[in-house]
């Protein structure tokens, strides 16, 4: 007997396969649109933005060799914060993802950008890039949905473990930028595993612990060195921004991933079938935004907008506010639920989910249930 593969009416959503391929159709005409209008505003936007934060990051420096004086190391701090806050969402993020790739600027680009974080730019494009953004939301093979260590949905089996989980995912929120370059070595998978690392991996380590060192060295060796008798201020005006930055990168990530109403998907393997529109609906469904103000959204490197991210992940940042109107009424004719709420709601909802994943199903009720989509549907395998 020989194995046929027969496709299901219907996707997540309870959308016909037809209603998903005009769907996909529709994003497909707004993302053109943003291609065929991109240009010198949209240059000049992220250009002026990398001089902006690179004045304000050698200001802050700058301030903090004076950091003995409270107000000083108060206005350095924050300064720094900032900079480090802009750097990573932003910039560095958009820039790694290469969305800024068509200008074809060498000092603007995803093959020469590093950032000021742990995880070395190559390893986290191949880590984000191509994982996160082709498996989104698939038990099992995102790490950026828990990261591995986290139970993120009811089916999964409940085990005495995951009663840590929140003092664990707040320890993970601290040291962000170090557990992000764990996660994208797989490094809790080989440990529990008791793998051997092979030699691509030993070298993908090596390469984390020198940009780690440099790092390091950076924050707490020289800038300290450099500010005299107020080493200890700057010294601990590093460590605050630093931990600034962690907190603020992993609110708005838990955001984006993790909140009440955000599905998660279960595929052994990505269907290699999968259409442009049904990866459309995956990423509609397994993503929620941060409604706000510009600067907000700024603020968030425009993740507040992971919708529109995770649909046009190489689109320049500064459009989704632009397109999530259009994006919002396709969501809307196909009677889909757009996910976003305020801030801190959206980052209430995510803690309460992580509390209530740690305990066993029942024990703690959803904040706001939504009509929840069935899960990834997968192909059926019947005798031909």
């Amino acid at each position: 007997m020989t194995a046929t593969l027969e496709r299901p009416t219907t996707t997540p959503g309870g959308l016909s396969l037809d209603e998903v391929e005009r769907l996909g159709a529709e994003l497909d005409a707004i993302r053109q649109d943003v291609l065929d209008s991109r240009g010198a505003r949209d240059a000049a936007y992220i250009r002026r933005l990398v001089r902006a934060q690179r004045i304000i990051e050698l200001g802050s420096r700058a301030v903090l060799m004076r950091s003995r004086s409270k107000s000083m190391w108060v206005l350095g701090t924050a300064g720094l914060s900032l900079a480090k806050i802009l750097d990573n969402m932003e910039i560095g993020h958009n820039v790694l993802h290469g969305q800024w790739d068509w200008m074809h600027d060498p000092k603007i680009h995803s093959s020469t950008w590093e950032w000021d974080h742990v995880s070395p730019a190559a390893q986290w494009k191949k880590a984000h890039n191509e994982t996160h953004h082709t498996y989104t939301n698939i038990i099992g093979q995102d790490n950026d949905l828990g990261y591995g260590i986290m139970r993120v949905d009811e089916e999964q089996e409940w085990k005495r473990r995951y009663l840590v989980q929140p003092a664990w995912n707040f320890v993970t929120a601290c040291i962000f930028e170090y557990g992000i370059a764990m996660f994208d070595l797989d490094l809790g998978d080989h440990i529990r595993d008791k793998r051997n690392m092979s030699p691509e991996k030993r070298a993908e380590v090596r390469l984390t612990l020198a940009k780690a060192r440099r790092q390091l060295g950076k924050d707490f060796v020289v800038y300290p060195a450099l500010s005299g008798p107020a080493w200890r201020s700057t010294f601990a005006a590093n460590a605050t921004a630093n931990l600034v930055r962690n907190l603020w990168s992993h609110s708005v990530i838990m955001c984006g991933h993790f909140p009440e109403g955000v599905s998660t998907f279960e595929q052994p393997e990505l269907d290699e079938q999968e259409t442009k529109g049904e990866w459309y609906v995956r990423q509609m469904l397994g993503s929620a935004n941060i409604s706000g103000s510009r600067l907000l959204h700024l603020m968030t490197g425009n993740l507040s907008h992971q919708i529109e991210h995770h649909i046009y992940p190489d689109l320049p940042s500064n459009r989704y506010y632009e397109i999530a109107p259009k994006v919002r009424a396709v969501f809307d004719r196909f009677g889909l639920d757009y996910n976003a709420r305020p801030l801190v709601k959206q980052v209430g909802s995510a803690w309460h989910k992580v509390v209530r994943l740690s305990l066993p199903n029942g024990w703690l009720a959803e904040t706001n249930r939504r009509n929840l989509v069935p899960q990834l549907r997968q192909l059926v395998r019947r005798p031909a």
